[in-house]
């Protein structure tokens, strides 16, 4: 664990000399995370990406990518593309990333159970903006629009999101 990685606690999310008040899935932690079980997986994740909503927030940092109307998050554990970001028109289950309320407004992505998935281990675990405070999740982790968007300029490759 490194002073730069964001690292759940039962107080909050810290992450440089900060704790941040957030909020887990609906399910609590989990070591054995499925798709639909409402828990957050513990481990130790790489944050691999970041989107956001160009038409309601400025570019949060450098390498932040846009979504777009028609991107999707796959997660349909019978397809190849399960736990992808997939394009409409996209005939299996899947997850709007360009959705009507603020919660993917800014989004990062972690790694878990990407980029080769195990059918049924869990998809689209993020860290997003919640939807009010310490308001449980599908499974990610969520945080307040401000302090996510404190945070997401000071991010630099390698860090990762540590789930004890």
């Amino acid at each position: 664990m490194r002073p730069t990685d964001m690292v759940l606690s039962p107080r909050g999310l810290r992450f440089m000399g900060r704790t941040f008040p957030c909020a887990i899935g609906r399910g609590g932690l989990t070591g054995n995370k499925r798709e639909g079980d409402g828990a957050t997986p513990r481990g130790a994740h790489d944050i691999v990406g970041m989107l956001y909503r160009p038409d309601r927030i400025a570019k949060p940092a450098g390498w932040a990518v846009p979504i777009r109307p028609g991107d999707l998050w796959s997660d349909d554990p019978a397809d190849e593309d399960y736990n992808l970001m997939v394009g409409a028109p996209y005939p299996h289950s899947h997850e709007a990333l360009r959705r009507a309320d603020p919660l993917y407004d800014l989004l990062l992505i972690t790694d878990w159970n990407w980029p080769r998935a195990v059918r049924g281990r869990g998809s689209a675990i993020f860290v997003h903006v919640w939807r009010k405070p310490r308001h449980p999740t599908a499974g990610c982790v969520a945080l307040s629009r401000t302090d996510l968007l404190w945070i997401a300029p000071r991010l630099r490759h390698g860090v990762k999101l540590i789930v004890a």
